[in-house]
């Protein structure tokens, strides 16, 4: 097998379209691709051509012989794939839908500089006449690609170097540090653009509904990984590293996250880009334990398979597995992993995470903080076709200086748009909420997939806007360029450009570079706001002329 695809793996499916003997499954149109945790790489009709590794933007794609031997089960799950998935009946190539060009020409808003807005602004620019302006609340783009994404996982991060291409573009415009909703109203965007599209993300966490949760150290593990990415809405999260244990409650890719950084050794994260004060208070830490706790059993585990090699591969922090000393029935490759984990025997002295399944949380205990967590055992139990965690009965008290909720994502409501309290999400068909209005990524589908996911779901969003436009439904924008700038600059004065956004870039690229890290991230807004304004006056407190256009 030439070539094999690893953790990093985002299926935004740029491989697919760079393979030219179509090996890479399951490709957009196939069934499973929607749902699939990552792609693979058939080794039947692979020709070592490398294609695939250009392509990827994350570097997910490696040659099998320049795997480390904590990759190397990436290979057996390739084989496993297709083993189970021939692929014989489905058609082995992507669907590249064809470029249209629209009735007429239009100026489109995003609103949101995360992955599902970029990749929006980057379907619409591919058809003449379409001109994009990105906005975001905060000074700085790619939201959870910036803020969400591990510093331990720096690979995936590389994938900020394609949304800087697709910002490059002519016709792209960034409308950062403007919050749609409070500085300007959607009715306003509406009337100024052809048609507005949310990529907002779901940024809110799902709370326990237990006894305890309102106190100090019980937090969400989305404040923890915003606090160590340095996002400025979480610089103030009271992570407390006090204590020898600490506990998370439920059991996605998030919570492997935030367990295998507060288990790291602080040294090997140095290098990366996570923020200076969380790696100061790593390195001060006293935890050695992170539980991490899953309702069901190993079968229902919420977090994916990449993820789980990823952390069975850490050669310095045991990974160990509790399922109540039920067996570990091995029918599936996650199952099977899991019971390999099962047998491992702690090391003395080692930091470990310890994936503790059929445990559900009762209450948390403390008199102003956190000291401990009471959990339940639980079985499963079918209730119409669907497997449910019943407690026990049987419960036990773990101490623990801080309690992580980490039970989902779920979006916000959004002034002046209908919304689903149930899924969190903004009712549409297509993408489409009505003429003019659109939604992509987490807001549109609710928090499932991967970055490269949005890829695909903003293709569909841009399509429905495309066909509104061709039908004619759609009311011109109003107000030419200068006048939407005069606008917007009288609303929000401290409005941050592309050469705004790419000074803040510079200056902590900077900053890294003189203490040996890839980055150090600016933590206040004011302060990249500085940045920015600095860029455009040049330094000297007047405007910038041009070089190639006229005053």
């Amino acid at each position: 097998m030439p070539y094999v695809v690893t953790q990093s793996c985002c299926s935004d499916a740029s491989c697919v379209i760079a393979c030219p003997v179509n090996c890479i499954h399951p490709a957009p149109g196939e069934p499973g691709f929607a749902e699939a945790e990552m792609l693979y790489v058939d080794p039947a009709s692979c020709v070592d051509c490398g294609a695939c590794t250009t392509a990827c933007p994350v570097g997910a794609i490696k040659p099998h012989t320049k795997l480390t031997e904590a990759e190397l089960p990436f290979l057996a799950l390739n084989e496993l794939y297709f083993a189970e998935e021939p692929h014989a009946d489905r058609t082995p190539l992507a669907v590249v839908p064809s470029v249209r060009r629209p009735a007429r020409a239009a100026r489109v808003a995003v609103v949101g500089a995360g992955p599902a807005g970029l990749y929006a602004a980057d379907e619409l620019l591919k058809h003449a006449g379409v001109t994009v302006d990105v906005y975001d609340r905060l000074p700085t783009p790619y939201g959870l690609a910036r803020a969400g994404v591990a510093p331990d996982h720096q690979h995936t991060k590389q994938v900020s170097a394609l949304f800087a291409a697709i910002e490059g573009q002519p016709g792209f415009t960034y409308r950062l540090n403007v919050e749609v909703g409070a500085a300007v109203s959607h009715e306003e965007l509406a009337t100024r653009y052809d048609g507005v599209i949310y990529a907002v993300g779901a940024s809110a966490d799902r709370a326990l509904g237990i006894e305890g949760e309102e106190l100090i150290g019980s937090i969400s593990a989305t404040d923890v990984v915003g606090w160590y990415n340095g996002h400025p809405d979480h610089q103030d999260a009271r992570v407390d590293l006090g204590a020898e244990r600490v506990v998370i409650v439920g059991n996605g890719n998030v919570a492997l996250d935030v367990a295998r950084i507060l288990t790291a050794d602080p040294e090997s994260l140095a290098p990366t880009d996570i923020a200076s004060l969380p790696l100061a208070a790593l390195r001060g830490s006293k935890v050695t334990e992170v539980v991490v706790l899953g309702r069901r059993g190993p079968a229902q585990a919420a977090f994916t398979m990449p993820e789980l090699i990823g952390l069975a591969g850490l050669a310095d922090v045991d990974v160990l597995v509790d399922n109540g000393g039920e067996p570990i029935v091995a029918d599936s490759a996650k199952a099977t992993l899991l019971g390999e984990l099962a047998l491992r025997t702690p090391t003395a002295g080692r930091r470990r995470i310890v994936l503790r399944f059929g445990t559900a949380p009762v209450r948390i205990l403390g008199n102003d903080h956190v000291q401990a967590i009471e959990v339940t055992r639980t079985r499963l139990v079918e209730n119409e076709s669907r497997l449910e965690a019943v407690a026990t009965g049987e419960t036990e008290v773990l101490p623990a200086g801080m309690v992580l909720r980490s039970v989902g994502y779920r979006g916000t409501a959004l002034p002046g748009m209908p919304f689903d309290e149930t899924t969190g999400t903004v009712p549409n068909t297509a993408g489409r909420v009505r003429p003019g209005t659109y939604v992509a990524g987490w807001i549109k589908r609710g928090p499932n997939g991967f970055i490269g996911t949005n890829k695909s779901c903003s293709e569909e969003t841009v399509c429905s806007l495309l066909d509104d436009l061709d039908a004619g439904v759609l009311a011109p924008a109003t107000g030419s360029r200068a006048e939407l700038d005069a606008w917007l600059v009288g609303l929000a004065p401290d409005v941050v450009d592309r050469a705004g956004w790419r000074a803040i870039d510079a200056a902590e690229r900077r900053r890294g570079a003189a203490t040996g890290r890839s980055r150090v991230k600016l933590l206040e807004v004011e302060e990249m706001v500085r940045v920015a304004t600095a860029a455009r006056v040049g330094g000297s407190g007047r405007a910038r002329r041009p070089l190639f256009s006229r005053v």
